[in-house]
């Protein structure tokens, strides 16, 4: 849409794709928190949460939130008339990630506290200069080697030709024990490999999750962060 604007956002051809964007950068914004963080970027957003190593709840929690978006963002997409969107929910392991500017803004914000405690600053002096703290890096440092990520990046763009066409909400079947539960209806399973990464997957086409409820009998059919852990590499060391 925007290429009809020659990606120009102030061409009049381009007002209905930024106006698509401003829609879909809202309906992420509202689906966020600090169990659903996300990282938006044009029209792609990124959502990830770590999984308890003993209870599934977080587990079927993540995907619920994931699916409650999926759909605020096709009703947004279907009611004006444009194309829909595709999500991919993987699993994947993460190695740490820099908390370069967490540190750094504990560390400014202490020293204004400090400064501040010592009579050395005004509080409102304290006010400004905490109100102007940013970070410009490690935003989520969860992101940064993610290799759910990767898996889900991988099977996007492998798209039609791989069978994941159009519009639709892709779960990896590795989320799953022992089958798709009963909870979760949609299609046939799609695998995909990619022979240059030596990555490759199954994703569950869904068209319908049940909300988590009494988690020992929702959440039934549903692996931990362990469980799924267990199955990415062998064994757990």
């Amino acid at each position: 849409m925007i290429a009809g604007g020659s990606f120009d956002p102030l061409s009049p051809q381009a007002k209905e794709a930024i106006q698509r964007l401003r829609a879909f950068h809202r309906i992420v914004a509202e689906h966020s928190d600090r169990n659903f963080r996300t990282l938006v970027l044009n029209d792609g957003a990124a959502a990830q949460r770590d999984l308890s190593f003993r209870s599934v709840g977080p587990t079927h929690q993540f995907l619920a939130r994931a699916f409650d978006l999926y759909n605020a963002l096709q009703a947004s997409e279907y009611r004006n008339g444009w194309p829909g969107a595709r999500m991919f929910v993987a699993t994947g392991f993460r190695a740490l990630g820099s908390r370069r500017s967490i540190d750094l803004g504990r560390t400014q914000l202490g020293s204004i506290l400090e400064r501040l405690a010592a009579g050395a600053i005004s509080a409102d002096q304290a006010v400004r200069e905490a109100a102007s703290i940013e970070r410009y890096f490690d935003v989520i440092p969860q992101l940064q080697a993610n290799f759910a990520f990767t898996k889900a990046y991988v099977a996007d763009s492998i798209g039609s030709r791989g069978g994941f066409s159009g519009p639709q909400f892709f779960v990896d079947e590795l989320f799953f024990d022992d089958g798709i539960p009963a909870w979760a209806t949609g299609g046939a399973i799609i695998s995909f490999r990619d022979d240059r990464l030596d990555l490759s997957g199954s994703f569950f086409p869904v068209t319908n999750i049940l909300a988590p409820g009494k988690l020992d009998a929702a959440s039934s059919g549903i692996r931990n962060a362990t469980q799924i852990a267990s199955v990415l590499s062998g064994s757990i060391k």
